[in-house]
């Protein structure tokens, strides 16, 4: 069932973008009383003359008022080769840059609804607004066709989210005599990837980044997708299965966290094995068991993958298997669906897991592309990729964040336990790098937080909304670090659950007495997991 219904143009438009409408909202911040606000010292019309070598202005003229959204300047234009951005000027401004991140292969439609929703958010807030496609247009060049150019695969990779920032507080500039005194970053998924691009390699950008759910080692997820989907070709797992075991794990996992609520704290300490705790089919198949060709296939999403006996990537958590409300755009919520609905199985549609590692090996992963290269020709022992190169251009792994620390950077990473798009020990595993290269005094500038039962950016079982751009600001400008986060749990316009977000290694645990959907009743404390 849909809760709400929308035309399936606009649905199919999102969902191949990979969900980047809002998951943070800028309203949620409230300016400091007292803090005065700027008006304009020029003309909108006049930015016009700010066409330039590196970026042409399309268009730049006043958005009229709508629906409780004031009066916006709007600035359109383009970055040499490619590169659409569009900035949103209020007529009364704190002085503060907001920036949007991507999704997916990115390419949006800059007016796409979600995206739309979060620049009218911004500029009702008092905030100059900027976002940008990367370089290419997703209709024309769809999933990573675009990366056949080279300076394109390059702009999506780093430059573009870099070169839009820099114009965008230029053209700030131009508009209020100033330029801004503080510039923030938020994205999810391919936008976690950008703010942490943007932390390792532009430092001075942003004084401020939320990064979710973040695809920072690009390369070994698109790796890691091809044995899974190797095995669900050779022994399918249906959705219904799927299901199966999201019950399974609940019912094992949910009280070790020592409290039984539905959810799973950390499920690094289920200890949940495929061919340990499945029952198998005697004989043949049938829909309470698993044969041992399923079993094999749980078994390698949930297993450590190794090429050449090394370790390239974690094995999937448990929890995105239940079933629970599937995000697929702006109050579109699909009910009865397992958490892997669309990223590993998807009716009779190749799930994202397949198109998205096809486009990576077909387009970007090494100089001679192959548009017609099948999974199933890839033999990573054998003949591995040529890959040292894509590691470098794409990935966000550097743990060294001395220059965005040293300039007084904080970095607010968050993921989703059952995010089922990107493994969220990849999180984990940065964050620990990022301490060791850091030293103790890390969670002064950067802090990762956990979210159990949360799918990919939004949707599941967990409390997916919080006011993380509140508390990113308030980090950034009264150093008040964010110990917890409110966060909730909606459904149908209604908060039915709060609970603490809190700083990795931490989580929220019962203080042994009230409402269990309350988060007043919460502390967090040390986690117990292994």
């Amino acid at each position: 069932m849909i809760r709400r219904t929308v035309l399936l143009s606009l649905v199919s438009s999102f969902a191949s973008s990979a969900q980047m409408w809002p998951w943070e909202v800028a309203t949620a911040w409230q300016q400091p009383p007292g803090e005065t606000r700027i008006s304009p010292k020029s003309t909108c019309s006049s930015l016009q003359a700010l066409t330039s070598y590196e970026f042409s202005i399309i268009s730049a003229r006043l958005i009229p008022a709508s629906k409780g959204r004031p009066e916006f300047c709007r600035v359109s234009g383009l970055i040499q080769p490619e590169i659409k951005f569009e900035v949103a000027l209020p007529l009364s401004w704190h002085g503060r840059l907001l920036m949007m991140g991507n999704g997916g292969y990115a390419g949006e439609d800059l007016d796409f609804i979600g995206r739309a929703m979060m620049r009218d958010s911004a500029v009702s807030s008092g905030f100059a607004f900027t976002q940008t496609n990367t370089g290419h247009e997703a209709e024309g060049e769809p999933l990573g066709a675009f990366a056949i150019n080279p300076q394109k695969l390059l702009d999506y990779a780093f430059r573009a989210v870099h070169v839009t920032a820099e114009t965008a507080k230029r053209i700030a500039a131009a508009y209020y005599g100033i330029v801004p005194k503080r510039s923030y970053f938020v994205g999810c998924s391919t936008g976690g990837r950008q703010g942490l691009i943007a932390a390792q390699r532009f430092p001075a950008d942003f004084d401020g980044i939320s990064a979710g759910a973040p695809v920072l080692d690009f390369v070994s997820t698109q790796v890691n997708y091809v044995p899974v989907m190797r095995a669900m070709a050779e022994a399918p797992v249906s959705e219904e299965k799927l299901k199966l075991v999201g019950k399974i794990v609940y019912t094992l996992c949910d009280e070790k966290d020592g409290l039984k609520d539905g959810s799973i704290d950390d499920p690094r300490r289920c200890g949940i094995k495929p061919s340990m705790h499945l029952p198998r089919c005697s004989s043949g198949d049938a829909a309470d068991c698993f044969t041992d060709g399923q079993i094999h296939t749980l078994e390698t999403l949930h297993s450590d993958q190794y090429i050449k006996g090394q370790k390239v990537f974690p094995g999937w958590p448990v929890g995105a298997e239940a079933e629970a409300p599937v995000v697929i755009a702006p109050g579109v919520i699909l009910e009865g669906h397992s958490g892997w609905y669309r990223w590993l199985v998807r009716g009779d549609q190749p799930p994202d897991f397949t198109q998205f590692s096809e486009a990576f090996f077909r387009y970007m992963a090494e100089p001679q592309k192959r548009p017609k290269l099948q999974l199933s020709e890839l033999d990573f022992d054998r003949n591995p990729p040529r890959l040292d190169w894509i590691r470098e251009t794409l990935n966000a792994t550097d743990p060294d964040l001395s220059a965005f620390r040293d300039r007084g950077g904080k970095l607010l990473m968050w993921f989703g336990w059952a995010d089922p798009a990107l493994n969220p020990l990849m999180g984990i595993d940065y964050y620990e790098a990022a301490s060791r290269k850091m030293g103790a005094s890390t969670p002064d500038f950067f802090r990762l937080y956990m979210l159990p039962g949360v799918l990919h950016c939004f949707g599941g079982i967990g409390c997916d909304s919080a006011p993380r751009l509140a508390a990113l600001i308030d980090w950034v400008e009264r150093g008040k670090a964010p110990d917890s986060i409110l966060a909730s749990r909606i459904v149908a316009g209604k908060v039915i659950r709060t609970r603490p977000l809190c700083p990795y290694p931490t989580v929220a645990k019962d203080k042994g007495s009230g409402n269990i959907d309350e988060a007043s009743n919460f502390v967090c404390a040390a986690s117990d997991a292994r």
